[in-house]
């Protein structure tokens, strides 16, 4: 029987379909950019790379599990910023953390350090929102693999044993610290396990357990609040500048996924 050519044109549409369904979710696999603008920003304007934010993250990774990352604001709008989201576009869960700042982050420079996991070559972007509404973003390519389902540097066991135990650390009259700024460094004893790393000798994953949420106050005021997820590393650190005031002790609390509070305080003086 004879198939008329007429009669082949839906197949022909449905291949073509089909085809053109594959290579646009081969696109999204290749860059997920898009789909996180959607659902993480609502494919809201985004000013990139103009000057509002700066991003420094290493070209080729070290250890792909602990990839240092500084965010820069400069004075002229840090004063303005609402907010700053650090995304890892390849990753599981790209949004590593959302930093909401408060009063005590103060109206100079502001910089904030921390470590990530990276799971494979990928864009690593910072975005920041203003008050006026607008979103701004630097952007970053770090060659990583495989952080996400490392292994912690200790056993489970040994990696929980001092759970949630703090460094508060202060720096006075360094060269990085900003003029009229205080700068500090939090640390957490804390693996921030993933839920992708095996065990070797059980061959079993380790269930997710991590930092998910973060506050830091000088005197009672907010410096800054974070959500967090799988991508900051173990042992989480945070290295960052705040205004001084009349109480400098600095006052942490933090809570992991598995309902864990953990709060430290600094010995403050006054300025």
């Amino acid at each position: 029987m004879q198939v008329s050519a007429l009669s082949q044109k839906p197949l022909f549409a449905l291949v073509a379909v089909a085809v053109m369904t594959l290579a646009s979710a081969a696109a999204r696999a290749d860059d997920p950019w898009p789909d996180i603008h959607r659902d993480v920003f609502d494919n809201r304007p985004i000013l990139e790379n103009d000057g509002t934010i700066t991003l420094q993250a290493p070209y080729r990774a070290e250890d792909a599990a602990i990839v240092p990352l500084t965010m820069r604001i400069p004075a002229r709008v840090a004063k303005d910023v609402k907010s700053l989201t650090l995304v890892i576009d390849k990753n599981p869960a790209p949004v590593a953390a959302t930093f909401h700042f408060g009063d005590a982050a103060g109206a100079g420079e502001r910089m904030l350090t921390t470590r990530v996991r990276i799971n494979t070559y990928s864009n690593v972007r910072a975005v920041i929102e203003t008050a006026d509404g607008k979103l701004h973003m630097a952007t970053k390519f770090v060659k990583a693999s495989g952080g996400c389902s490392a292994p912690v540097g200790k056993d489970v066991d040994e990696a929980l044993a001092d759970l949630g135990k703090m460094k508060i650390r202060t720096f006075e009259g360094t060269a990085a610290q900003t003029p009229g700024m205080r700068e500090a460094q939090v640390m957490i004893h804390h693996p921030n396990f993933t839920g992708m790393q095996m065990d070797q000798i059980t061959r079993e994953y380790t269930p997710a357990q991590f930092v998910q949420e973060l506050k830091v106050k000088r005197g009672g005021e907010l410096i800054f609040s974070m959500d967090g997820g799988i991508s900051i590393s173990e042992n989480p650190s945070f290295r960052f500048t705040y205004a001084p005031g009349s109480d400098e002790t600095l006052e942490v609390w933090a809570k992991d996924t598995d309902g864990n509070v953990f709060k430290a305080t600094s010995a403050g003086k006054a300025s």
